[in-house]
């Protein structure tokens, strides 16, 4: 059975820079993550995409004040207490 996957063309930098790499960082790279150049490729995309994109579905936007009101309901109490501390000297 045969998959088809899409390809790109992918040309490393001249020099690095903040939107390139050279081949030599990328073997750099790949090299100290014990990986090849393919998946070190890969991996960057990846935590990119993870630090960039949103990871969820945008939701309907804020709670209504009947949502709200439902979890205030189900949220236990709060129980008042006090810290003493031996860090600072009452006088």
């Amino acid at each position: 059975m045969s998959v088809s996957v899409e390809q790109i063309a992918f040309r490393y930098r001249l020099v690095d820079s903040a939107s390139g790499v050279t081949r030599e960082t990328a073997k750099r790279l790949a090299k100290q993550l014990g990986m090849d150049e393919t998946q070190a490729i890969h991996h960057a995309l990846h935590e990119l995409a993870m630090r960039v994109l949103p990871q969820y579905e945008a939701d309907e936007g804020a709670l209504t004040t009947a949502q709200v009101r439902q979890i205030q309901d189900r949220v236990p109490p709060a129980v008042k207490r006090s810290v003493r501390s031996s860090l600072l000297d009452p006088k």
